[in-house]
């Protein structure tokens, strides 16, 4: 799991909405259930285990380098922003933290 190019898009997807989960510090009962939604749980379960080793700058370098190796969203970044903004909203707030995050993380995508 630690190399992201190798990440599955499963994992990809629970990397970034656990990263925007945890734009304002903490990871809500609602946010949680959103990505368990999205994804599967062992797959939360490992892509978590890998979020708490990275730091932010590792977490934005992961991200970058899984989507430049796969082309997952290259075609179509339109769900995955979707995805991204209900995360966002999952626990009923889009607070100021998660709009930077969402609007740099929008930006980088793009650029990958």
């Amino acid at each position: 799991m630690e190399n992201p190019s190798t990440w599955t898009k499963d994992e990809l997807l629970a990397y970034i909405l656990i990263y925007i989960a945890h734009a304002d510090l903490e990871e809500s009962k609602n946010e949680k259930e959103y990505i368990l939604s999205r994804v599967d749980k062992k797959v939360y379960k490992r892509v978590s285990e890998q979020f708490e080793k990275d730091n932010d700058y590792q977490s934005i370098q992961n991200i970058i380098e899984a989507v430049k190796t796969h082309d997952y969203y290259r075609n179509d970044l339109v769900d995955l922003f979707a995805d991204i903004k209900l995360m966002a909203f999952a626990d009923g707030d889009f607070d100021v933290m998660e709009q930077m995050i969402f609007s740099q993380l929008k930006k980088i995508l793009k650029e990958a």
